[in-house]
């Protein structure tokens, strides 16, 4: 089940999903993940084609056109709720490292 299977989310599939809130193609995914991150992650062709696949798997993604080799996708409600449910849990981490780290006075 997809909630199992992506309890979490690695940088790169949190940045794909992101970049799926509107409809694109692999070459687009790729160039926004860049950009949505600010050139901090970047996904090759073979981990971006192997997470979509097991996106769509899993009813996170939807392929929405198909026009010779190039494909579209977009986020699922599913997806969607991951996303935000990762979005979520990054902010309370981040919240709880900031609190500790001061606490201690080392920020």
């Amino acid at each position: 089940m997809a909630r199992e299977q992506f309890q979490t989310l690695t940088e790169p599939m949190y940045y794909i999903l992101l970049s799926l809130m509107e409809e694109c193609c692999g070459v687009n995914i790729m160039e926004k993940v860049e950009t949505i991150s600010a050139g901090r992650v970047k996904v090759g062709p073979g981990t971006l084609y192997a997470m979509l696949s097991k996106f769509e798997e899993n009813h996170i993604i939807v392929k929405t056109a198909e026009i010779g080799r190039r494909k579209s996708y977009v986020i699922t409600d599913l997806g969607k709720e991951m996303v935000e449910k990762e979005y979520k849990r990054l902010r309370i981490m981040a919240e709880d490292g900031e609190r500790y780290f001061r606490k201690k006075d080392l920020i």
